[in-house]
């Protein structure tokens, strides 16, 4: 399955300034296929570890972390030769044994020739629990489910998103092309991103079939729960993750923790939330009310509303029945237009455009505000194609005169002064037309 990640993997390869790289991601988002796939398209060979199924390899790691020695005892257990640029060293679930994980520091400083990449299912919680761990020492990449770009690319339909992705200008797209895209953006919202749904998709598996797979990685998720978070915590992150839709159901979507229960705090529940983001299984946007840049010293970290890491595993987690997907936007609409909302967090943080900010005021929100070019945008979402008011991007451009004002919908790309509407299937190019 192609990823546009394997280009940022190549790009780490040929670096002159290439450190040991963590591969980051949820788990089942396709980390361990795509390192097996660059192993064996761009080395000669390869040592793969999994320090959760291979608990024995820890004693290599156990005493001395000289890289050399690390080298010659991997070579002897797995009868290999490891040599400098031809041979890739994977240690998955490398959260698991901490000795590896700190091994990578003295790889990068003396023993950098070596190609080393680790990657795991919960590094994000166990690097936010690792005091000392040489963050300046090794690179990073970020994998997340397929994008809608990607998954065109899996379903065959790679042309499409080659013509999407030459457009440069906000003029609409040929109207058949546009009604192609919003159908297979409406197939995407059900079978989401996750690899294993989109495989069972493509393998022309009944749609019952892609949302047991999808129940089946949700099992997964909440089995981590029990059995790496602390026990304190356990409870508390399930209360979390089962209230996220029912959060994005509501019309204002900022997390209010009294929904949990009407005596829940913030700082009750702050590690809980800490865990999910470190999982990787959801996204959190802050609130602004006064936009500036930069939007990481400005917002309100207090004020937030989380997403799910894939809208597929959202329509699963909420039992969206099947029938809806011969309804012609309803999915759309679907829980105050939570998944729609919910697909645009996610597109905006798998493709790298922006961290996630909303803009407030007494009476209006922008979904997303976003800075480019030393100025801030707003992004309104707006479900279907019956797009009437404007109301609050009137409002924040009354109050900021940003050079834009930009919303994603189910209409075809078009300009009208300074408003960009940008149809969702083509949120990857957001930067390009603004």
């Amino acid at each position: 399955m192609k990823r546009d990640s394997y280009q940022q993997l190549l790009t780490w390869k040929q670096s002159s300034t290439r450190k040991t790289l963590i591969l980051k991601g949820a788990r089942q988002v396709g980390k361990t296929y795509i390192l097996k796939q660059f192993a064996a398209r761009e080395y000669s060979n390869s040592i793969y570890v999994n320090f959760e199924k291979q608990p024995d390899i820890f004693n290599i790691f156990a005493g001395n972390l000289d890289p050399a020695e690390i080298i010659e005892n991997l070579a002897i257990v797995f009868a290999q030769s490891i040599e400098p640029g031809k041979t890739l060293l994977i240690f998955d679930e490398i959260q698991a044994c901490p000795n590896a994980l700190n091994s990578m520091k003295y790889f990068n400083e003396e023993a950098n020739q070596y190609h080393l990449v680790a990657a795991g299912s919960l590094l994000g919680v166990k690097l936010n629990n690792t005091k000392g761990f040489p963050v300046g020492k090794v690179d990073f990449i970020n994998l997340f489910p397929l994008t809608f770009f990607e998954f065109l690319d899996a379903i065959d339909r790679g042309q499409l998103r080659q013509r999407l992705e030459q457009l440069s200008k906000p003029e609409p797209i040929n109207e058949t092309l546009h009604n192609l895209a919003i159908k297979l953006l409406k197939t995407y919202f059900f079978v989401g991103g996750m690899p294993e749904a989109v495989q069972a998709y493509i393998d022309g598996r009944f749609l019952e079939d892609v949302r047991n797979i999808q129940h089946a990685i949700l099992d997964a998720y909440v089995a981590d729960f029990a059995k790496h978070a602390e026990a304190q915590q356990i409870m508390k992150i399930m209360d979390v993750w089962e209230l996220i839709p029912q959060q994005l159901a509501k019309e204002n979507k900022k997390f209010i923790f009294s929904a949990i229960n009407k005596s829940a705090r913030a700082r009750e529940y702050a590690t809980a939330i800490q865990w999910l983001v470190g999982a990787g299984l959801i996204y959190k946007a802050f609130n602004v009310t006064t936009p500036k840049i930069p939007l990481e010293v400005y917002c309100n970290k207090k004020a937030f509303k989380t997403f799910m890491l894939d809208v597929g595993l959202l329509g699963a987690m909420t039992n969206l029945s099947i029938k809806i997907m011969a309804q012609d936007e309803q999915l759309f609409n679907e829980f105050q237009g939570a998944f729609t909302e919910n697909f645009v967090a996610q597109e905006l943080t798998a493709n790298k455009l922006t961290e996630l900010y909303y803009w407030t005021d007494s009476t209006s929100e922008i979904d997303f505000v976003f800075s480019h070019d030393m100025d801030l945008l707003p992004l309104e979402v707006k479900v279907g194609t019956a797009v009437k008011k404007k109301k609050s991007l009137k409002q924040y451009s009354l109050h900021y005169n940003p050079k834009r004002l930009l919303r994603t919908s189910l209409k075809n790309l078009r300009r009208d002064d300074n408003l960009i509407n940008i149809p969702l299937y083509m949120l990857k190019q957001l930067k390009v037309l603004v």
